[in-house]
């Protein structure tokens, strides 16, 4: 099998000749850059730069020496794009590594601390001397009330919060005739390159974006006290969303394998909303989404990824037309892998699980790793349904032998 068949053999529950691997093929199965030059050094791999092409999560492209080095079957669409030395800048990691980041990013140092600036000069989020990370600093609407609120500027708004406006690569090419262009062509070049299943990130967030919107305690107070509000948001949030995909997969459709939607739901010790009030706020758009991509794309399989504890919500999201469930989080509480494979394996994909990043691998040993994630394996692979991915991004503060171990475990199960 090559890495295309193979992973949509396990999505179609079938068993392959090994078990398909992802590493980067989208914003929550990669590695912070600070691990990512340590990797690579360790690899022996001296090609290429660091490239962070997620400045808020501070990832790092995973470059195709790497890729083929731990066996990885999956590529984000975004590499179509972005592909030439004057597309980037240069920028420096916390830990003083030399990287480059997306030219486009709109990016001001001030004294040691950094800020990630809207187009029209509206500070976004920082980095403070010291994190690794950017932080939302702005919400757009927090002082705006919603209970009359018809929301008909959403897309204004969008440029004032930074997880909706500052984009990873593909991301950044808007969605007029002239961009569609753009995005067809790159996605067909990239498909024509290479025999990885490829993931086209869409997003469509319906419980997260009014949080990044009106600050998270604000809006679950909403939705207890202003239901009516919160549904017509949900709707015309829905609408926005649809008239976006229906031109994004115009085309981009022919090229990817996997479009994967976002919305973190769960927390460490269950979901972070009931599944009565999942039905009411969300169901039917997740369900209007994932109907429009089977009408437009039936061979496009629908991946969530979704944070947390999360079984509770797993059947209305099988009922709503979800396909494949994603990081797995096997810490969190009703996420234990033995029963969501007992339960839900001949019905879901689980892209993820196969190895708990919260814990283990920052601390154990490397056998530890090995030990640990040919466990995942024994109990997530038979009869397919299952790619191999860490529970979410590889921290910087991962050492790399644990990451070689824990590809290492896969390739030798």
């Amino acid at each position: 099998m090559n890495s295309r068949e193979r992973v949509l053999a396990a999505i179609n529950h079938q068993e392959s000749d090994r078990v398909p691997i992802d590493f980067g093929g989208h914003r929550s199965s990669g590695i912070a850059a600070i691990a990512y030059a340590k990797l690579k050094k360790a690899l022996g791999i001296t090609s290429g730069d660091i490239y962070v092409y997620d400045m808020i999560q501070q990832l790092a492209i995973v470059e195709s020496p790497v890729l083929d080095a731990v066996g990885a079957d999956v590529v984000e669409l975004g590499r179509g794009f972005m592909l030439d030395d004057k597309d980037w800048k240069p920028w420096v990691l916390p830990d003083g590594t030399p990287c480059k980041i997306p030219g486009y990013t709109n990016l001001e140092k001030r004294g040691e601390d950094s800020y990630l600036i809207s187009g029209d000069g509206l500070d976004l989020a920082i980095q403070k001397k010291g994190c690794l990370y950017f932080e939302q600093i702005h919400w757009p609407l927090a002082d705006r009330p919603i209970e009359d609120d018809d929301f008909s500027d959403l897309q204004e708004v969008f440029k004032h919060s930074v997880w909706t406006d500052v984009t990873s690569p593909g991301g950044h090419i808007p969605l007029t005739k002239v961009g569609l262009k753009i995005l067809a062509a790159g996605a067909k070049a990239l498909r024509e390159s290479t025999e990885r299943a490829i993931i086209g990130l869409f997003g469509g967030s319906m419980f997260e974006i009014p949080q990044f919107l009106y600050r998270m305690d604000n809006y679950f107070t909403y939705m207890a006290l202003y239901p009516e509000a919160c549904i017509r948001l949900s709707e015309q949030l829905c609408q926005l969303h649809l008239s976006n995909l229906e031109k994004w997969l115009g085309a981009v459709a022919p090229y990817i394998d996997i479009v994967l939607f976002g919305d973190d739901l769960g927390g460490q010790h269950g979901p972070l909303i009931s599944p009565i009030m999942y039905r009411k706020y969300y169901k039917p758009y997740h369900k209007k989404l994932w109907l429009r991509v089977k009408e437009l794309a039936p061979h496009v399989k629908i991946q969530l990824h979704t944070c947390g504890g999360i079984e509770p919500l797993l059947e209305d999201l099988i009922d709503a037309g979800l396909e494949i469930a994603n990081p797995i989080q096997i810490t969190c509480k009703g996420m234990n892998a033995e029963s969501l494979k007992a339960k839900y394996g001949q019905r879901l994909t689980f892209w993820g699980g196969g190895c708990d990043t919260q814990y283990l691998l920052p601390r154990a040993t490397s056998k530890e790793v090995a030990k640990h994630v040919k466990e995942q394996i024994t109990i997530l692979s038979p009869g397919g349904g299952f790619v191999f991915q860490q529970v979410h991004n590889i921290l910087a503060d991962v050492p790399p032998e644990n990451i070689i171990a824990m590809f290492e475990a896969v390739h030798s199960y």
